[in-house]
């Protein structure tokens, strides 16, 4: 009897981007008709299964308030299709651009080529708006794509699996799932782009396999993103401004804010505002249906780690809701860390979580050097309305981008491209930029009968190219 063998997951992961690459090699630029098509379909199949994402978030996570699903994971992604549909056309068009005295007569135009097959990585925190909100601006560019889906969203996985099977053959779009060495080949796959989202540490291991093929990467990655709340700001307005920001999704957000750096002066009432507006919104976090979970036991464990490695070394960590930590279960409402220290290992790497480190400072010099000394974050948030304030931080600081006033919904701006800076990640794929990024821009040079082109022909040394030459270079 003969044996069958399995083929191995390195085999079927070849063999799927293979079948990409032949699929597009046929059909290298889909027309308009077609990209509006592939959007609809997909808005179409996302709006009918909203419902059981939902529910599969909630279960994948133990609990996650619906109405955070909808609101972060899935009317951000069906903003985004909108967006597309209406400007899509716009984007298609080839660019005129000016071919200059030098190169007449002759049109330059730039056109806009679909890249190919492009790798997408998807992390756990918001599977849904990380895996289909890049996949519509792909398709509006008209590549076909492979998603590697984290292995910690395997409910969420199925939903989004059913969806892409709804719209697409596997050789338009694929879903992979698997674990860390499943996403180790997928890296190391041969595609025509690649985009990761994910932490610093896993950035480099992604952006090192892509190297071989000179693959290149988009990093959305995340770092300590601040919060500076300057001197003529009030307390209360502030905590109002920034604390959706940081509960969200228990804080499990590469935007989420890091650190609170508040005038000296202002650091207990700054505690105490943050108390009663969590108490407000949430009270108590251990049945409340719309405060959810950490998503793993991993993660709570992680985070519980930091809190005694925080207290170890003197540090003060208050509970937003008063609730004492139940280790039994996901739920930690915001744990608000007092005295803390560069020694510590909160304020080390980016938390991911519901722990919020508060620093005084005596002057505004003393924040934007506390800020400007560390890596540079994904996002840095401001707290003022003097225009003077604002200005000088804005100038004085780095990062992916800023909010003043608010937190973390910079991201949901269609118009405008979201990225990092250097450890907080590379390249911007929101809007337009997002076409621009999986597109290929080419220049094309067209002249007519009329070649001009000969008069610098050799030999040189000709009256013309002297003339051309002393014209020229002046």
């Amino acid at each position: 009897m003969m044996m069958t063998t399995l083929p191995t997951i390195e085999q079927q992961l070849s063999t799927q981007f293979q079948a990409q690459k032949l699929a597009y090699n046929q059909q290298p630029m889909p027309t308009i008709a077609q990209r509006r098509s592939d959007l609809k379909r997909l808005k179409s199949a996302l709006l009918h299964h909203q419902d059981a994402l939902a529910d599969a978030l909630c279960q994948d996570y133990g609990h996650r308030s619906k109405d955070d699903t909808l609101i972060s994971d899935i009317l951000p992604v069906i903003n985004n299709i909108n967006y597309c549909l209406k400007r899509l056309a716009k984007w298609m068009k080839p660019s005129r651009r000016h071919a200059g005295l030098l190169l007449a007569p002759a049109s330059v135009t730039v056109h806009y080529q679909p890249l190919g097959v492009v790798g997408v990585i998807v992390p756990w925190n918001f599977p849904v708006m990380l895996s289909l909100g890049p996949l519509a601006l792909l398709l509006a560019a008209g590549n076909r794509s492979m998603m590697k889906l984290s292995e910690f969203t395997p409910a969420t996985n199925q939903v989004l699996k059913q969806i892409i099977s709804d719209c697409f053959k596997p050789d338009h779009v694929a879903v992979v799932e698997g674990e860390a060495e499943v996403a180790s080949y997928f890296s190391s796959l041969a595609f025509d782009h690649l985009l990761f989202t994910g932490s610093t540490t896993v950035g480099r291991y992604v952006m090192r396999a892509a190297s071989e093929n000179l693959t290149p990467v988009t990093l959305e990655l995340g770092g300590k993103s601040p919060v500076i709340i300057a001197d003529d700001m009030d307390i209360n307005t502030a905590v109002e401004r920034l604390i959706y920001g940081k509960c969200l999704n228990a804080g499990q957000i590469c935007v989420s804010p890091d650190y609170i750096l508040c005038p000296s002066s202002k650091v207990q009432a700054f505690v105490s505002a943050y108390q009663q507006t969590f108490c407000r919104m949430y009270g108590q976090v251990a049945n409340n249906p719309d405060y959810g979970n950490v998503i793993n036991d991993r993660q709570f464990s992680r985070l519980l780690g930091l809190i005694d490695n925080a207290k170890a070394q003197g540090a003060q960590v208050i509970s937003a809701s008063g609730e004492s930590i139940d280790i039994n279960s996901r739920k930690l409402a915001t744990q608000l860390v007092l005295n803390v220290s560069d020694d510590m290992e909160i304020m080390q790497d980016e938390i991911f979580g519901p722990l919020l480190p508060i620093i005084g400072y005596d002057d505004l010099t003393q924040a934007i050097d506390y800020v400007n000394n560390r890596p540079r974050p994904l996002a840095l948030y401001l707290m003022s309305f003097d225009s003077a304030t604002q200005q000088r931080v804005l100038t004085q600081t780095h990062s992916g981008g800023v909010c003043i006033n608010e937190t973390v919904f910079h991201v949901a701006a269609d118009d405008a491209p979201f990225g990092g800076i250097g450890p907080s990640g590379m390249g911007h794929y929101h809007g337009h930029e997002g076409f621009l990024r999986f597109s290929h821009a080419k220049t094309v040079l067209q002249r007519g009968k009329l070649n001009t082109g000969k008069l610098i022909h050799p030999p040189y040394g000709q009256w013309i190219q002297k003339l051309l030459l002393k014209f020229f270079l002046r």
